[in-house]
């Protein structure tokens, strides 16, 4: 019977690991990050890094909506069998690649800019996705090492949030609450940080 178990459970491991999976990658030399690789699984589990041999990529889940969005948006452009490049004479905004992968293999689509409408709402959904997980990456290390930077980088994280580019918001809780209740920090980023975690907190 154990053999049987674990058979069983092997093949789940094997079932998981082939699921589908949508990874996004920006290079674009001199820019900062030169270099930006998003990879979203099917349950809104994502991980974050800028450096492609980067073993310890940040880590998120995206709400349900978020989620559900990229997923359609990807159903739309075929999980990227289809050609998204416009051939227009632009100026180089850095190659960007959309893959599709899935046990049954993966689909790609390498562009530098496209005028497909759903390939442009998908790339800004990771766009979105970069800038916050660079404003993630500020406020935790203010948060660890700098408490005077620690009002700059709350300030950037409440700029995207009031541009609904914040996403996901509730990722930024513990750090935004640890600010909130430590003294050791100026009052002025006591309260900022107070006051977005609130906000964020509100029912949508």
């Amino acid at each position: 019977m154990r053999w049987i178990l674990c058979a069983l459970l092997c093949a789940g491991s094997c079932l998981a690991a082939d699921g589908p999976r949508i990874v996004y990658t920006k290079s674009f030399p001199g820019s900062a990050p030169p270099y930006v690789e998003i990879a979203i699984q099917k349950d809104g589990s994502g991980s974050y890094r800028e450096d492609a041999k980067d073993d310890d990529p940040l880590t998120f889940r995206l709400s349900g909506d978020s989620n559900s969005q990229i997923w359609a948006l990807s159903d739309k452009l075929d999980h990227f069998g289809r050609k998204l490049e416009s051939g227009l004479k632009v100026a180089n905004m850095g190659t960007k690649t959309l893959r599709y992968e899935s046990g049954e293999g993966s689909k790609e689509a390498k562009f530098n800019y496209s005028e497909d409408p759903d390939a442009r709402a998908l790339i800004d959904l990771f766009e979105q996705i970069s800038e916050s997980q660079r404003a993630y990456i500020a406020l935790e290390t203010a948060v660890r090492f700098d408490k005077l930077g620690a009002q700059d980088a709350i300030l950037r994280v409440e700029m995207l949030h009031d541009q609904k580019r914040l996403m996901p918001e509730t990722e930024f809780l513990p750090l935004l609450d640890r600010v909130a209740g430590n003294e050791s920090f100026i009052h002025m980023a006591r309260e900022r940080a107070a006051n977005l975690a609130d906000e964020i907190r509100k029912p949508k």
